[in-house]
């Protein structure tokens, strides 16, 4: 992981470390903000149009206006992937509600938003990809909103923390008696029978961009996904379970709760889902990624 020098705020590329947020800021004081996650490979955006459409939607639910249109933002996000010579890696973009001068829970008629991008250099397909991650299962304790990509980050942070301590590295959140998705993630199983499961849409869960260009691809290739929820029984016994997200792409869960899950390895689904979705990035998968072959 390296962060790139220079950052954008608010529209005015500056080095990243003159960049100050005011204390009075409601993305500071409140979570009262929205952000973006977006993979860049080979000096291309990965699925930017969904990342900017989910955006908007987010703004729209928490009453802040969308400062820029698609076109703009795509400007900012070449800028900002050129200033830095970014050919791999992550560019991360916040918009906050603004900040005021005071602290007041309804704020103006009208916000003004502030807007952060900054680029992160860091390889895509690397060691997790390969050989798989650990998981754990733990209480959803998030607010009700989940299809609203916001920074109100805390218990899928204090997921991660439990994970670590547990020598895992990410959670399965649970509510009533089903996983949600993982602490940032979304959730796909595969059953004794070979079904792919992944958690149908709402409110409960995000609807990861990644999830969306996977099912499209699985789709085109013929491949059925059962969208429904399961239970932390079926992730128990399933054969297989992987992950989807913008940061890790698709990461093989080969133990839950430190027992191994399926063979301890990672299977021939995920091994297809990954081969799919690097090729559709572009990828040299004889190269860069000959463990899906």
């Amino acid at each position: 992981m390296t962060i790139g020098p220079r950052a954008i705020w608010n529209g005015i590329v500056q080095p990243i470390e003159k960049i100050a947020v005011s204390p009075f800021d409601r993305g500071f004081l409140f979570a009262h903000a929205a952000y973006e996650v977006t993979a860049v490979y080979g000096g291309r955006f990965i699925d930017l149009e969904g990342h900017l459409g989910r955006l908007a939607r987010t703004l729209e639910g928490l009453g802040v206006p969308n400062p820029y249109t698609a076109a703009e933002w795509t400007g900012l996000h070449e800028t900002l992937m050129a200033e830095n010579q970014l050919a791999e890696g992550l560019i991360y973009l916040q918009v906050t509600a603004g900040d005021y001068g005071f602290r007041d829970f309804n704020g103006p008629d009208i916000f003004e938003p502030n807007v952060f991008l900054y680029a992160d250099a860091k390889p895509l397909i690397g060691e997790k990809a390969q050989d798989g991650i650990k998981a754990i299962l733990i209480e959803d304790q998030r607010w009700k909103r989940r299809d609203m990509k916001t920074t109100q980050l805390l218990s899928q942070a204090l997921a991660y923390r439990a994970a670590r301590a547990q020598g895992a590295d990410t959670a399965l959140m649970v509510e009533d008696g089903f996983v949600t998705e993982a602490a940032s993630a979304n959730a796909w199983i595969v059953s004794g029978r070979g079904d792919l499961i992944t958690r149908d849409l709402s409110r409960s869960i995000l609807a990861g961009i990644t999830r969306g260009g996977v099912m499209k691809l699985l789709a085109a290739a013929g491949i059925t996904v059962t969208e429904r929820a399961f239970t932390p029984g079926d992730a128990r016994i399933a054969a297989e379970m992987f992950t989807s997200s913008a940061g890790a792409m698709i990461a093989p869960v080969i133990a839950l709760d430190g027992v191994p899950v399926g063979t301890g390895m990672p299977g021939p689904v995920t091994r297809a889902v990954q081969k799919l979705y690097y090729e559709a990035m572009g990828v040299d998968v004889k190269r860069d990624a000959p463990f899906v072959l």
